[in-house]
């Protein structure tokens, strides 16, 4: 009757406060998201029912929780507000902010509950086995409760992490997400540093469509030969939520398809780097000039292991999927945000067969269009593998060259001429018109001796 819900909450917590502010309350999150939560994320919410001195005030008030807190119902009653003013001089009163930081705070523990209640605890074993089965049997019913309220109000906690700067640390610790070892699973970021190498000092994180695209991606090879865990982030606000989330617990999150990795090199590493540009040199000078202003700079990637180059995006400005994103805002000026746009720095592969030939080429001074027709094929492979939008003129470049590649596999010449139509002959249609006209008449001579006969 309260919410004119159906069926039990996913969690509830009731409590009291006194001292300088007094008031009760009852907060409850429900199990399924409305199917308009999504649509106007600024709506005004009606979810909270205020009472004063058990009088209600009113049932559209959204000052007592923020905006990402929204999904969350239930009641306030407080003996410390006046009874006897309007409901807009009450929105201004010092006493409602009081409430309201204190259940934003109370909110935020119910939900850390919920979340805490899907760990697995390691006392259990301690005690005896009427007791672990009595636990179990309360764990089962708790398991995956976090899991339901993260895939229904998952994007809200995400939204509180770009406005709640107070409660960041917070939020933080209720976030999800899968990662190269997590399987099916979802993890916190808790988990993460706990799985976390003695060697490694960075959470590693990529953003794309889809988890099993940023698997294969050649942004991760060198971090998953390294045997790194990898966060994956799939949803389009992690774009905007990592941009406020630049460190957990003292580690720095960074982003593999940028082109610094941040990993730990020894002074043989720091050589071994010098060589191979003095080495590749000619390729790399080659390929800027060839490339011209589709690329800020190319460089001796350290992400590659077994593709031949990589594209990545530059410290500062918009990532692939950040790209994506922007370009799919509907009311968007594009043309203010040509400066955000990142500049793609190309690498390459030195231990890669073919970058080696290529090196060899131009080193001979037997470089030749098919050399540059070679990098230019490279350069488009590798923007489509980082999940880059092609231009117009590089997508028809790029699908002149496939349809290239594939004639020569078939053995036919790009610049074959055209198969001439086949001809039809004009009697040969009469002919089949004579035809249909006969059936006719014979049908219809059918059907009038059948009638006869009767």
């Amino acid at each position: 009757s309260l919410t004119k819900a159906v069926g039990e909450p996913l969690t509830h917590t009731h409590f009291s406060a006194e001292g300088e502010v007094e008031f009760k309350s009852i907060l409850y999150i429900p199990k399924e998201a409305p199917y308009d939560l999504y649509n106007d994320y600024y709506k005004k919410q009606s979810n909270l029912k205020l009472y004063v001195r058990r009088v209600m005030i009113t049932d559209e008030f959204d000052e007592l929780l923020p905006r990402y807190l929204g999904f969350i119902k239930g009641v306030v009653d407080s003996d410390s507000l006046p009874l006897n003013v309007s409901r807009e001089m009450l929105q201004q009163n010092k006493v409602l902010k009081v409430i309201g930081k204190k259940m934003t705070r109370k909110a935020l523990a119910m939900i850390k509950a919920l979340a805490d209640a899907d760990k697995k605890d390691d006392d259990d074993e301690d005690e005896d086995e009427g007791e672990v089965e009595e636990k179990e049997d309360e764990a089962d019913e708790e398991e995956g409760k976090y899991e339901k309220f993260w895939k229904a109000f998952g994007k809200y906690i995400k939204m509180g992490l770009i406005e709640d700067a107070a409660n960041r640390t917070r939020l933080a610790k209720l976030l999800r997400y899968a990662t190269s070892k997590s399987g099916d699973k979802e993890i916190s970021l808790e988990e993460y540093v706990a799985n976390m190498k003695e060697e490694q000092k960075n959470i590693y994180y990529i953003s794309g469509e889809d988890k099993e695209s940023l698997l294969k991606s050649p942004s991760v090879e060198k971090l998953l030969a390294m045997d790194y865990e990898i966060i994956f982030m799939t949803d389009s606000v992690d774009e905007y939520t990592v941009q406020h989330l630049t460190e957990f617990e003292g580690k720095r999150l960074i982003n593999a398809s940028r082109e610094g990795l941040k990993l730990e090199e020894g002074d043989k590493d720091k050589r071994r780097e010098e060589l191979y540009k003095d080495k590749f040199k000619p390729l790399t000078d080659y390929i800027k000039e060839t490339l011209g202003k589709k690329v800020e700079k190319v460089m001796i990637s350290k992400h590659l292991v077994s593709s031949p180059v990589v594209a990545l995006s530059a410290d500062y400005g918009w990532t692939a999927q950040m790209e994506k994103v922007m370009k799919s805002q509907a009311f968007s000026d594009q043309s203010k945000f040509e400066f955000m746009k990142s500049k793609r720095n190309f690498g390459i592969n030195p231990r890669h067969p073919m970058i080696v030939e290529l090196n060899s080429k131009i080193k001979d001074g037997s470089a030749d269009e098919a050399t540059k027709d070679s990098v230019l094929s490279l350069y488009l492979s590798a923007v489509v593998a980082a999940g880059y939008q092609l231009t117009p003129e590089d997508a028809v470049d790029f699908s002149t060259r496939v349809a290239s590649i594939v004639s020569s596999s078939i053995g036919v010449a790009v610049d074959a001429p055209l198969e001439p139509e086949i001809e039809v002959q004009d009697d040969v249609v009469e002919e089949e018109e004579g035809e249909e006209e006969e059936e006719a008449e014979d049908m219809d001579a059918e059907e009038s001796t059948d009638k006869d006969e009767v």
